[in-house]
């Protein structure tokens, strides 16, 4: 295709205002621009489409093949516009900026006013994916026209500007457009430089060539182009302030942005808060305890003089675990400070924590957990406990995975216990019985058991809402033990609990069971088995 376009001798000569070099030059440049634009379109329907739908790696296939395959369709379509390359090229940047520059806006309104984002991604993804398509062929017929060179050198400069631009793109991403500018902002900056990259080159160096009309409509479109986008970044605070609410509900208190994730807390500051993580619900507030107590308490029968929890940043484990006196020390392991910041500073939650963090027999560890069980030499465990988000998301895989419980059973004491969150056995029964067969895989005797609690508007898993349904009111947990099955039960000195006691542990492990899928394969790094 790219050499069909290459082969057509150039229509004309074309009066530039620069030496052919210099020419050449500036259309290689804008080659690099556009590439590095359209990478950051592509990584940003990505990066949303895993936030807002879940299950990233689902998304990114349909991101991908749905773009590059509207590429090639692009590459088709611009064969009508070669006859007229410099005004349809200016007119298809104008195009891809806008589109391109309010794909993030779109997206999250959508799916914060409507609840649905699927069907605005697949079209945002085909119709980016055919005006990326039609640059290279338009490209190549102007860079014909101002500079003679043979087919090959053409392809190779076209190319080599376009992947470069396609690396530094990439780059600028998660490094400087996400954390600095974030989704929206970063969007619609892109579009901005796409829409003047595009004008400058076509008005400058080929406008000469353009009669009246079309300078006119070219220098129009675009001016509203950049007015829309700009008027779009002045809004984006009252906008996304609009959005969340939609989602959250009016009583958003707290809304950061840490550098793994979007943190938002809702409630008074004197009633129970609601914490989302990535806007999936984390921490209920009402009746968190049910949860916490089910994960943690079986657990403690047996030594537990010293605890480690893997993930759990909100200090609400740790505030079961510190409710035994004889507990030495607890280790929270958690990926993200901003969250450990927030339990430890906010009133509500400081205060639902029972402000764990103020106590000295606990100690707060920065690190993704499977890197800092691999990488530090550690003293053993009596108990570990997996507070970790719900193995359905692409980026919890690797923590549940074999290798990450291997990892879990170096750090075990003799006799010690491991508890893990796997997921609702009532609403992903495969994801839960998984969970099971890899802790078998890696050495361990369960005993699974659920506890129940309140639906939520919000799942648990990859997915908020399942089908305009309240997500399933369970949680599945695993008691785990290298060599014989733990029991299930409490320990003699637990403290008074509110959900909790030996009868309704042993209706939660009848429960899961009525739940089991036998015979599923354990899921590893380089086979994972949660993904839908």
């Amino acid at each position: 295709m790219i050499e069909q376009h290459v082969s057509t001798p150039p229509q004309g000569e074309t009066r530039l205002p620069v030496r052919p070099d210099a020419g050449r030059f500036l259309i290689l440049a804008v080659v690099f621009v556009c590439a590095a634009c359209g990478l950051v379109y592509e990584l940003e329907l990505v990066a949303l489409a895993s936030y807002l739908i879940g299950d990233s790696v689902t998304q990114a296939s349909v991101v991908l093949s749905v773009m590059v395959f509207a590429m090639g369709l692009g590459s088709l379509l611009a064969k009508r516009l070669r006859c007229r390359a410099a005004v349809g090229f200016g007119l298809l940047e104008a195009a891809l900026a806008l589109l391109g520059g309010s794909s993030a806006l779109v997206l999250y309104a959508s799916f914060a006013w409507l609840g649905e984002s699927r069907y605005a991604l697949v079209g945002f993804s085909l119709g980016i994916g055919v005006l990326i398509g039609a640059e290279i062929p338009l490209l190549m017929t102007l860079i014909q026209r101002v500079s003679r060179q043979d087919a090959g050198g053409t392809v190779a400069d076209l190319f080599a500007a376009d992947y470069v631009g396609a690396l530094v793109g990439g780059l600028a991403f998660p490094f400087l457009l996400l954390p600095w500018l974030g989704q929206l902002t970063g969007a619609l900056l892109t579009g901005a430089v796409n829409a003047v990259a595009g004008a400058v080159l076509v008005l400058w160096v080929f406008g000469r060539d353009l009669t009246p009309p079309a300078r006119r409509l070219l220098v129009t479109v675009n001016v509203v182009v950049l007015a829309l986008l700009a008027t779009a970044a002045v809004q984006v605070d009252d906008f996304e302030r609009a959005a969340r609410h939609a989602v959250y509900g009016e009583r958003v208190r707290v809304a950061v942005h840490t550098d793994v994730q979007e943190v938002v807390l809702t409630g008074g500051r004197s009633g129970p808060p609601d914490l989302y993580l990535d806007g999936r619900l984390r921490v209920s507030g009402r009746d968190e305890y049910r949860y916490h107590e089910a994960l943690v308490h079986p657990a403690m029968r047996g030594p537990h003089r010293r605890v480690l929890i893997l993930g759990g940043g909100d200090g609400l484990a740790a505030r079961e675990v510190l409710r035994y006196e004889d507990v030495r020390s607890v280790t929270v392991v958690e990926l993200d400070p901003g969250v450990v910041r927030l339990a430890r500073t906010d009133p509500a939650l400081a205060a639902l924590n029972g402000h764990a963090y103020r106590d000295p027999r606990l100690r707060a560890v920065y690190a993704d957990a499977f890197t800092w069980l691999r990488e530090e030499r550690h003293q053993t465990y009596d108990v570990v406990i997996s507070d970790l988000p719900n193995p359905g998301i692409t980026p919890s895989m690797k923590l549940y995975s074999e290798e990450f419980y291997g990892l879990a059973a170096r750090v075990l004491a003799d006799g010690g216990r491991l508890a893990v969150h796997a997921g609702s056995p009532s609403a992903q029964p495969r994801v839960y019985w998984t969970v099971d067969a890899t802790l078998r895989a890696a050495g361990f005797s369960t005993s699974p058991y659920r506890a129940t609690g309140r639906p939520s508007r919000f799942a648990a898993g990859p997915d908020r809402v399942k089908d305009g349904r309240p997500a399933a009111s369970d949680w599945g947990f695993e008691l785990a033990e290298l060599g014989a099955t733990p029991g299930l039960g409490l320990a003699a000195d637990a403290p008074a609990l509110r959900s909790l006691a030996g009868s309704a542990l042993a209706a939660g492990a009848r429960g899961a069971e009525r739940t089991r899928m036998p015979g599923l394969p354990p899921s590893t790094l380089v086979h994972p088995r949660y993904a839908h």
